[in-house]
């Protein structure tokens, strides 16, 4: 039997720099930090604290005094790793592992380890190594002492050399490339099983939030999935969809997604966008809130930034779910309930015991109903029952009469389209000469010009 691995002591440190007038509630972001360190299961919290911070020491972070402070904690603590929840520059981080002996991981790297943990799908994988890759692209600086030596040979006659740290950029850019290459033909992949999703057209209903709200228990509540749902942070990390049917018997697609987080790293906005597609690509979204938390409106104002880098289109209408109601008592929860007046698209509810769930799923089918999309169908005189049915729904804008059949231009709601697909799969085929556009109504087809 092999031993098991012992786990390693991190200390968690939060930098409250006081000069940073928009720096988020001190003693939330360092349990949030700790909530990080935890999602590691190869990690043991030896210890936290918040560090205050009249302002940045440009080449240390903090200063001379406040790291043999630290220094001292790190060794009563017997702590090999210290996490510190912001940023660190690869000459602050090379310095203070050099001053305490330990080594130093800053949000962002904490942040990749997690994901590159938890990444299961091929997509998701290769999404994290590259964010991986171009993090460690910009810290090359701390691992090398022997940079001086610019010269090739042994450095007594000859032009410039590469340096180690420019072979080592080079070797990373080229393993980039190949990532790029392979991340390219799984988007391709998963192009194509869009567009089958396209002929059955469901609409599509998104999940998003901030890590640990909630959304992989709404999700497994309302579509009987098993999605692996924890009180952790990222406990999600690659995208899952799932068929659920509305209380009016209409079905659409939900998206559970990765949950978002105050700072998240540019590498990972970047790298994630495709596996987000489904949220570029919503009918509705529900931004699903943790309400028990006390930072909860802190994490909504993180989500809609995200949102925002995102180029989420600001139509798609978003609800406001605001869950973990079970966990206020009596006089939060009842006005937590009362915030949905006249109509407003804010709901509280329990993913855990489905409270306001139904009220919840009528306010998605209202929005769904109104949404409309155009399209241009060509019908053969067989298909007379299809037209019919056409006529009886209301949904034709003009029609003409052709040799073989009619033309016929529709507006619909994507929950007609998907029960015209059902009835008449044959009229959904599209001719050679169309192709899909863009037209700002969530998708159709059109003759090409």
């Amino acid at each position: 039997m092999g031993e098991e691995r012992s786990a390693t002591r991190a200390y968690v440190l939060h930098p409250e720099i006081k000069s940073d007038h928009l720096r988020r509630n001190a003693q939330a972001a360092l349990e949030e930090g700790v909530s990080l360190a935890r999602a590691l299961p190869e990690l043991d919290v030896a210890g936290a604290q918040v560090v205050g911070l009249p302002k940045v020491h440009p080449g240390m972070l903090f200063g001379k005094g406040k790291i043999a402070e630290i220094g001292e904690w790190l060794e009563e603590a017997d702590a090999g790793l210290v996490l510190i929840d912001g940023h660190v520059s690869p000459v602050q981080q090379r310095n203070l592992e050099k001053e305490w002996g330990v080594k130093l991981l800053d949000r962002t790297g904490l942040i990749l380890e997690i994901f590159s943990d938890r990444a299961r799908t091929r997509e998701g994988v290769l999404q994290v190594e590259m964010a991986a890759l171009s993090y460690q692209r910009t810290r090359l600086v701390r691992a090398w002492t022997h940079l001086e030596r610019q010269r090739g040979g042994l450095g007594f006659v000859g032009g410039p050399g590469e340096t180690q740290i420019e072979a080592d950029r080079r070797a990373i850019d080229l393993q980039l490339n190949r990532l790029k290459k392979s991340l390219e033909k799984v988007v391709k992949t998963r192009e194509l099983h869009r567009k089958a999703r396209a002929k059955v057209p469901f609409p599509i209903v998104a999940l998003v939030g901030y890590t640990n709200a909630g959304k992989s228990t709404l999700f497994n509540r309302l579509t009987g999935a098993d999605v692996f749902a924890k009180d952790m942070l990222f406990a999600t990390l690659d995208p899952t969809m799932r068929r659920v049917e509305l209380p009016t018997g209409d079905e659409v697609i939900m998206s559970d997604t990765v949950g978002f987080i105050s700072d998240l790293p540019t590498q990972l906005v970047a790298s994630f966008r495709a596996t987000l597609e489904e949220v570029l690509e919503a009918d509705v979204i529900l931004h699903v809130r943790d309400i028990s938390h006390a930072q909860s409106a802190a994490q909504k104002r993180a989500v809609m930034d995200t949102l925002r880098q995102l180029d989420v289109n600001p139509d798609v209408p978003m609800i406001e779910v605001l869950n973990k109601v079970d966990l206020l008592d009596e006089d939060d929860a009842n006005y937590v309930s009362a915030l949905n007046k006249d109509g407003d698209d804010v709901f509280a509810i329990s993913a855990v015991t489905g409270q306001g769930l139904d009220t919840l799923l009528e306010r998605v089918t209202e929005h769904l109903k109104g949404k409309t999309r155009d399209l241009t169908l060509t019908l053969d005189w067989a298909m007379g029952a299809a037209q019919s049915w056409l006529q009886r729904e209301g949904v034709i804008v003009s029609d003409d009469q052709t040799d073989t059949g009619w033309t016929i231009n529709v507006t619909w709601t994507p929950m007609q389209q998907a029960q015209f697909e059902k009835q008449f799969p044959d009229a959904m085929d599209l001719p050679k000469d169309t192709k899909p556009v863009d037209d700002g109504k969530s998708g159709g087809y059109h003759p090409l010009d």
